[in-house]
């Protein structure tokens, strides 16, 4: 069996924005610094996340990691993270709480397939979808 877990790249404050995440989603956050793994190659990093894991009970799990100030870092919607299912009161929930601090693209609304849909960039300008199925 094989597993698919989006790992989200941030700039210096993916901290923070697992932080946020865990606050939405609930679950257990892991994170591991640059200085922890002994991979840091400039002390003013030392502190920041090489490796995080966010793993909530529902099954959602995603990862993320600071990128080093050596390396490219593009931010942008290059991907989305798409949450769907058929509880319309998580869902929902977790729109509304990666809606705080973000830009609501598409309300949460019925869409055409018949379904609610909504689109959000949360404020650390990640994109969001959420389906809830059989709510339309």
């Amino acid at each position: 069996m094989a597993t698919l877990n989006p790992y989200l790249s941030f700039r210096d404050n993916a901290r923070e924005a697992m932080e946020f995440y865990k606050s939405v989603f609930g679950g257990t956050l892991t994170q591991t610094t640059f200085k922890e793994f002994q991979a840091s190659q400039d002390p003013a990093e030392d502190d920041k996340i090489m490796h995080s894991s966010l793993e909530a009970p529902n099954g959602i799990m995603f990862m993320a990691a600071d990128t080093p100030a050596g390396m490219e870092y593009s931010p942008g919607s290059a991907i989305s993270m798409s949450l769907s299912g058929d509880d319309h009161a998580e869902l929902s929930g977790y729109f509304e709480k990666l809606s705080d601090g973000g830009t609501v693209a598409m309300p949460l609304e019925p869409a055409p397939w018949g379904d609610t849909f909504g689109m959000v960039t949360d404020r650390f300008g990640i994109d969001w979808m959420v389906n809830i199925a059989g709510q339309g």
